[in-house]
């Protein structure tokens, strides 16, 4: 069963997405130095009459880099075309996907960073000179060709900036990192949603969503979807207090936002090593996750709570996940009462 409150993308995700996603800047929510600085650079652009340099957008999952990329196009009048870089695995791919370009266009390639390095590398003419450089044809009778492309720009998406690599990422004149959201700036968005989906909300509990939303918009949106239908079953007109309070109970979702892979992952490092520290290596074998899922999917959120830590020997509990847990903390820094 996908975990209600992963930060990634799920299937049940994209046509309430395009139901809720603003269009412009003044109604996305949130990122202000991000949102202000985008739009002066989208307004000299069309002073001087060209196209916005290339943009990469870099930050956890679900922080809203695909909705930014969408009101970049709008906001300049541009129409855009969109690929993810698992997706273009050849060079006839990118290649078919530049072609396509109208002057201006924005091309937005989401998980840039899993681009094969070979693609990176024919990518950057395209960027710099507006050019694609390729080869056709086996070796014997190989030929380099030469296509002009329209002036374009570029917005790549990454949860990964670190593995880019640096003549790509060099490429990009406007580099923006986005942050988790505070609990008001995900309260306004809930309410935001409410209204779109014509299910009201009070105040009190949209806070309540917020506090559990784990700084992302995506899981926000995702939970007010879920709680909706409690509500809606229960003929109740309005999302209150108590009915937030019973859906998210039986979704398992605790008042900080954990949830049970959360728990799962956190007493594996307590209970199986002893708090820790523990490779990850170790870890993802002791509860069945990939390594990649585990640094991110599960861990960025814990980490910035304070609930986990790095160290060179590996990954350790804190005291505020034994407090959480209720767990008596191992060198008698808390009774085994924490209420």
């Amino acid at each position: 069963m996908e975990r209600v409150v992963s930060c990634e993308e799920i299937k049940d995700d994209g046509v309430m997405d395009n139901t809720i996603r603003p269009e412009v800047l003044d109604e996305y929510i949130g990122q202000a130095e991000v949102k202000e600085n985008i739009r002066v650079f989208i307004e000299a652009s069309k002073i001087r009459k060209e196209v916005l340099d290339h943009v990469l957008l870099y930050g956890p999952p679900g922080l809203g880099k695909t909705t930014l990329a969408y009101i970049i196009a709008r906001e300049l009048g541009v129409n855009i075309k969109t690929a993810s870089g698992p997706s273009i695995e050849k060079s006839g791919d990118l290649a078919a996907i530049l072609s396509t370009l109208e002057p201006g266009d924005v091309l937005f390639i989401d998980e840039i960073h899993r681009m094969p390095r070979y693609i990176e590398e024919i990518l950057y003419s395209a960027m710099e000179d507006f050019t694609l450089d390729i080869i056709i044809g086996s070796d014997g009778s190989s030929r380099s060709i030469k296509i002009d492309l329209p002036p374009f720009t570029l917005v790549g998406a990454t949860t990964r900036a670190g593995d880019l690599s640096s003549p790509l990422r060099d490429r990009f004149g406007i580099i923006a990192k986005l942050k988790f959201y505070t609990e008001e700036e995900l309260k306004e968005i809930i309410k935001r949603t409410s209204r779109v989906l014509s299910m009201p909300i009070s105040d009190e509990a949209a806070l309540e969503l917020a506090r559990r939303s784990r700084g992302t918009p995506r899981v926000a949106n995702r939970l007010f979807k879920r709680v909706r239908d409690f509500a809606l079953v229960d003929k109740k007109p309005e999302i209150d207090l108590e009915v937030m309070n019973k859906a998210l109970e039986r979704l398992k979702v605790d008042k900080a936002g954990l949830d049970e892979t959360d728990y799962q992952l956190l007493r594996a490092i307590i209970e199986r090593f002893n708090g820790g520290p523990v490779g990850i290596d170790a870890l993802s074998s002791s509860i069945g996750e990939e390594t990649s899922t585990i640094e991110d999917v599960i861990e960025p959120y814990l980490l910035q709570e304070g609930y986990l830590k790095r160290t060179s020997r590996g990954r350790m509990a804190t005291d505020l996940a034994y407090k959480h847990l209720n767990i008596p903390y191992q060198n008698g820094l808390f009774s085994t009462d924490f209420n």
